[in-house]
């Protein structure tokens, strides 16, 4: 049966939460495909010491961030199971990346170290937050956009260090992208202070009105 959502005023094709328990759609399988090259690009360059092809395996992985989100939201494809996979995928992605080129020597410790710090808080807060009952915080345009710039960056301070032809053209690259992602993640982070306290309130709300 159909139901209307009350935002648009379209009707929507499954019941409230039925089309969302889905596991087996294209965005989770993409996630869990995600999850499961971490170990290869680690053995990429650590086992076969080849920084080109884990700098490639690693980019692709960053963009295929966008392309599951992509699916979930035009093809319908939105599910639990994936607002859980999805966020778990882009963080062990950013951890075990960014740790992995800081042990290889491949870019700053500075700039890594302020990727992580980020990171590390943000994902902290996001538990304390839930435990506590919050709402859950969407993504703001000022993350999305750092989250690129960060994941074209890291990858390509690797490939700078690599014997590829083009490597001078990649630290470039890796600078061009890396500084407006840093920024733009500090100030998603900004943003995050006021959008927790709101999301705190209204589950506190949905508590008591329960």
């Amino acid at each position: 049966m159909a139901v209307t959502d009350t935002s648009t005023g379209k009707a929507s094709a499954h019941p409230t939460g039925h089309g969302q328990d889905r596991i087996f759609t294209v965005p989770n399988v993409i996630s869990l495909v995600r999850l499961l090259c971490l170990p290869l690009f680690v053995y990429l360059l650590f086992g076969r010491e080849n920084r080109a092809a884990a700098a490639s395996l690693l980019g692709l992985l960053g963009a295929t961030d966008w392309i599951d989100g992509y699916i979930a939201r035009h093809f319908d494809q939105v599910s639990n199971l994936g607002k859980i996979l999805d966020p778990v995928a882009d963080r062990l992605l950013f951890f075990v990346g960014i740790t992995c080129i800081v042990i290889d020597g491949s870019v700053p410790l500075w700039f890594a170290g302020m990727v992580l710090v980020r990171e590390l808080v943000v994902a902290a807060t996001t538990v304390i937050l839930g435990l506590m009952g919050a709402r859950r915080i969407d993504v703001t345009w000022w993350g999305k956009a750092g989250t690129f710039g960060l994941m074209f960056a890291f990858p390509m301070f690797l490939a700078s260090e690599s014997t590829i032809g083009w490597a001078g053209f990649a630290r470039f690259l890796a600078w061009f992208t890396g500084i407006p992602g840093l920024t733009f993640s500090y100030v998603a982070w900004a943003l995050y202070v006021p959008l927790g306290l709101k999301a705190l309130r209204a589950g506190r709300a949905d508590r008591a009105g329960g």
